[in-house]
């Protein structure tokens, strides 16, 4: 009624207790090393900077797929399907750097004098 009596399970010997006991010391001394390894400073910096690379890493690349797509659209503008320069576009954009250079360059010396 109550169950499984303790006489229905063989008696270990004492060599058998301490088999078990000293396997258990085992395994808990490994689990304890794997632990000091995980939780060290140098472990979890280590880490924290693993993922702080693949974060930035992952950010650097969509940036240079963004900018080359931008790059791209830019040439698209200045160079037709052949490759040729298109002067129609590049005299405008040439004269308008230009115009900055001149501007930038006269409130220079504005402020100089």
């Amino acid at each position: 009624m109550g169950g499984a009596s303790t006489q229905d399970k063989p008696e270990r010997t004492a060599a058998q207790i301490e088999a078990d006991i000293e396997r258990t010391r085992e395994r808990l001394a490994v689990n304890l090393d794997e632990l000091a390894v995980r939780i060290h400073p140098s472990t979890i910096s280590a880490q924290v900077k693993a993922k702080a690379m693949a974060a930035v890493e992952e950010k650097t690349a969509k940036a240079y797929v963004a900018a080359s797509g931008l790059v791209e659209k830019a040439r698209a503008q200045f160079v037709d399907e052949k490759g040729q320069p298109r002067k129609e576009r590049i005299v405008p954009a040439a004269l308008v750097g230009v115009g900055l250079v001149l501007l930038i360059a006269s409130s220079r010396k504005r402020r100089k004098d």
